[in-house]
């Protein structure tokens, strides 16, 4: 085989000059080992987002907007990359919270009885003060519902409750920018997480008020049928990236799909299954560009975003 062909396993050169995005394409001819679907996963985004007649789906797990990644989202949704976010209610909690409040570092070998005394939780390496959490979420949910309430409103989908949200939050919140730019933003498990027991808490005081998660269905209908094309970023798995597989299906598959999870497949979880089995099911098409990428998300997202800012100017 000659030394050109395009199977040739190629060092990677890397100068001080060197661009993320360089270093990135030169992942696809490094053979190895997950690098090649970094490459494989910038691509497939640079198409989708730029492809005009392509409906296009992020969605992603609640524990990553208690970091820092919540930022590399929200510039996405900012930049109107996005139709739709597929979340859960976990994001809605933490975008009120770190809106109005903060959050502190900490590490996953802290003392948790200790953290409890002290009236702090801890999600992986975060430490979520109780008064930046329950509390605040309570009073800003309560007084965002009641407000609407007395405008009239009885019914809500999640999409309303999540535009409603970035109505009343600011530059700092991924939800703002959903508001901003027109990104629908679903959560199919609203229930469980704060803002879900805010809102059944005030179904308590005003019971003719509705939550129509229905409602989420028909909208993501009218969208989806009509798609020429369909892409999605899975940012780790469970219901959200469920979500987006099982409505791209009744448009014959997603055409394009980057999924990026740290699960393994060897326990039939939704989660560890990579994009390639969803074909079997009619979630992918069978032409599809697609890459499934075994890497903590808050590490590798951050530079692929930069990548494609860089392919951007």
């Amino acid at each position: 085989m000659s030394a050109e062909s395009d199977s040739t396993v190629h060092d990677m050169a890397i100068t001080g000059g060197s661009s993320v995005r360089d270093i990135i394409h030169q992942m696809s001819g490094s053979g190895g080992f997950e690098s090649v679907n970094v490459a494989a996963g910038l691509n497939i985004l640079d198409s989708m987002i730029h492809d005009e007649d392509c409906l296009t789906f992020v969605s992603f797990v609640g524990a990553t907007m208690s970091t820092g990644l919540r930022g590399v989202v929200r510039d996405m949704i900012r930049h109107g990359w996005f139709d739709v976010a597929v979340t859960t209610c976990g994001s809605l909690d933490h975008d009120i919270a770190r809106h109005f409040a903060s959050y502190d570092r900490g590490s996953f070998t802290m003392d948790d009885a200790e953290l409890a005394e002290r009236d702090i939780h801890r999600l992986g390496s975060v430490l979520v003060p109780m008064d930046s959490y329950g509390p605040l979420i309570e009073e800003k949910m309560q007084s965002f519902l009641e407000a609407e309430y007395s405008s009239g409103t009885r019914r809500m989908t999640t999409a309303d409750i999540c535009d409603m949200i970035g109505r009343n939050t600011g530059e700092s919140s991924f939800l703002h920018w959903a508001h901003k730019t027109g990104t629908r933003v679903v959560v199919p498990g609203i229930m469980d997480g704060a803002v879900g027991s805010q809102i059944w808490m005030f179904t308590q005081k005003h019971p003719d008020f509705v939550l129509d998660v229905a409602g989420d269905s028909g909208m993501l209908a009218s969208l989806v049928f009509k798609a020429k094309r369909s892409g999605a970023l899975m940012i780790g798995g469970g219901i959200s990236k469920h979500h987006t597989l099982w409505w791209n299906q009744y448009r014959g598959g997603l055409d394009y799909a980057l999924y990026i999870t740290t699960a393994t497949e060897y326990d039939g979880s939704l989660s560890g299954a990579p994009v390639r089995e969803a074909i079997s099911w009619g979630k992918v098409t069978t032409a599809a560009k697609q890459a499934t990428l075994h890497a903590e998300a808050t590490t590798i997202l951050p530079f692929i975003y930069a990548a494609l800012l860089e392919g951007a100017n």
